[in-house]
């Protein structure tokens, strides 16, 4: 598990910028759709992290690729009932990768580890950021919203056990990575390109 807390808000709020920045030199052809991600991180009067920030707030989510069996780790979400990536909203003032480790951890059991490129020194493993359209869940008193989901890439074993958060999750399974291209979801189809580089 990996350990980093930052010192108050507007640091964390300045790491997300910066990890927002970097993303962007990396991926400049998705610039244009992360205007509305750093706007709300630049606002000094949102607070970004909240779950209560009903115009959008800051997620974290672990992509856990074994890429010695070319399979990655998903998770079938109870509340929005379709196999994700394992993810969750932000606490406290974790650096988004430990924020990303620890829902890995929490939701699924896995224990995971920063992925290094084979190929590149990055000092982040962000590989995607989404914005997603949340419907409104009146059991949490939560009207429809925005996940601006900060993705992070790690390494893990498709042969270790897990033990699923069932309060949370329907189920757990790896999965060929090329089978992601089959879920309703255009980001799973990014990811398949990006996992080809990524180690």
């Amino acid at each position: 598990m990996l350990f980093e807390t930052l010192a108050n808000p507007a640091e964390l709020r300045a790491h997300a910028l910066a990890e927002l920045q970097k993303y962007s030199a990396r991926f400049p052809a998705e610039s244009a759709g992360l205007k509305a991600i750093a706007e709300l991180l630049a606002d000094t009067f949102a607070d970004s992290f909240s779950r209560a920030t009903m115009q959008g707030h800051i997620t974290t989510s672990g992509l856990v690729y074994d890429a010695a069996v070319d399979k990655v780790l998903l998770i079938h979400h109870r509340t929005l009932n379709r196999w994700l990536q394992p993810g969750g909203h932000h606490e406290g003032l974790d650096r988004l990768d430990v924020s990303a480790a620890r829902e890995v951890e929490e939701e699924t059991g896995v224990n995971v580890r920063l992925a290094q490129s084979a190929t590149q020194n990055l000092d982040a493993p962000l590989i995607d950021i989404d914005s997603q359209a949340i419907p409104a869940n009146p059991a949490k008193g939560e009207g429809a919203h925005v996940h601006h989901d900060f993705l992070y890439l790690f390494r893990g074993d498709a042969s270790a056990p897990w033990s699923p958060q069932w309060e949370e999750v329907r189920g757990v399974r790896w999965v060929a990575r090329e089978a992601l291209l089959s879920l309703p979801s255009a980001r799973f189809g990014r990811l398949v390109s990006k996992l080809q580089f990524a180690l």
